[in-house]
């Protein structure tokens, strides 16, 4: 069993020059399910979905993201929900460019933007599986899903500009005098990319305002993050996109309770996907996507990544979705959280395993103690 080193922690790769405001975001669980004591077959339960982006509100996360999977429940509805259910929790969008027409999709987000008084944020999914592009019968293959979305983004941003008509012509979408009324409270709605592919890094870096990536350890993430920066300068930006890093906190008062909470969670994963209770057979293919392998790479390098970076949890799942926990008490979860966001992170994602109760947990000793942090820094 491997646990983190008792040495002294390194200091950081990189300290920027001045400390940018941290924003935490959440993912959004419209039943009471979850990978550890799932529901078959569980329907949206409204009172459980409001009380879950509210209790988000209350505690002050910036954003949650609604996800999507071929199989799985309409993100707008659910944006639509959690947008009047709360005050200021700003709603992320996961949007699959083959699964809505872009000038609808300008629409759609505009809309909710209004209806949430510009509160509306999209994040796009290129597509990493080429049996889950198929189920909705999208047969690109990954080049050509990057140029599509590239197209995507470029349509929306233009839809949003002005309600001028205009025309699009390319191997992708074509239309004629499109105009588009529905305005986005700011001007535009924040577009945001993730991946870990070069053609991930060129999109996103090029045209994103924030660009999404899996818990990698800090030297990883880092030079992830300065491929980003490049393809922005490529591209003649004068800004960067903002960078966003996910993880899956398992904490507790002290390291050695947040240990044994972090092993008997792994336990459960594993004995849920050998007995077919996991959404991930245990016979499960590797995954086509670039973020999976990278992660599978890293976890077979060692269970425990710089201060508290775990890796079981990751092959325990065939690195499906954001799987890397950030292990130990309430001080040594936050202090490896500012570690990224010294590395130039401004977006850090959380969620745990026991949804509702980690949210709150988070919400209680977490986001305080790094906010706590960062004014430290800027002091």
């Amino acid at each position: 069993m491997q646990y983190p080193s008792k040495t002294p922690h390194p200091p950081p790769l990189f300290i920027p020059k001045f400390i940018m405001p941290t924003e935490f975001i959440s993912l959004t669980f419209p039943t009471q399910s979850t990978e550890l004591a799932p529901i078959p077959g569980a329907a949206i339960d409204p009172d459980f979905l409001v009380r879950y982006a509210r209790t988000l509100d209350d505690y002050e996360f910036n954003y949650t993201l609604v996800p999507y999977d071929s199989s799985y429940f309409d993100p707008f509805t659910i944006g639509a929900t959690i947008a009047a259910a709360t005050k200021n929790l700003k709603v992320i969008i996961a949007l699959r460019p083959n699964t809505l027409y872009p000038t609808v999709a300008a629409k759609a987000l505009a809309t909710l933007d209004q209806l949430s008084s510009g509160r509306a944020v999209v994040h796009f999914i290129a597509g990493g599986s080429d049996a889950e592009q198929a189920k909705e019968g999208d047969f690109l293959n990954k080049e050509q899903r990057y140029a599509r979305l590239e197209d995507y983004i470029r349509i929306l941003r233009r839809a949003w500009e002005s309600a001028d008509p205009f025309d699009w012509d390319s191997p992708y979408y074509q239309f004629k005098q499109f105009s588009n009324g529905v305005r986005p409270v700011n001007g535009t709605i924040p577009v945001s990319v993730g991946g870990s592919s070069p053609d991930a890094y060129r999109v996103g870096g090029s045209l994103a305002d924030i660009f999404g990536l899996w818990g990698e350890p800090l030297k990883e993430t880092k030079e992830q993050i300065d491929k980003i920066y490049a393809e922005a300068e490529k591209a003649g930006r004068t800004d960067r996109p903002r960078i966003w890093v996910t993880f899956r906190p398992i904490v507790a008062e002290t390291d050695e309770l947040a240990w044994a909470k972090a092993h008997r969670t792994l336990d459960t994963l594993q004995s849920h996907r050998a007995g077919g209770q996991s959404r991930v057979p245990a016979d499960a293919p590797a995954p086509q996507n670039v973020g999976s392998q990278r992660l599978l790479d890293i976890a077979a390098r060692g269970e425990v990544q710089d201060r508290a970076l775990w890796y079981p949890t990751v092959t325990a799942t065939n690195a499906r979705g954001a799987s890397t926990a950030l292990v130990g008490s309430h001080t040594t979860v936050s202090e490896s959280i500012l570690d990224y966001v010294d590395l130039g992170a401004e977006l850090i994602s959380i969620r745990g395993y026991d949804n509702l109760n980690d949210a709150i947990d988070y919400g209680r000793y977490i986001l305080p103690q790094v906010r706590e942090g960062l004014k430290k820094r800027s002091s």
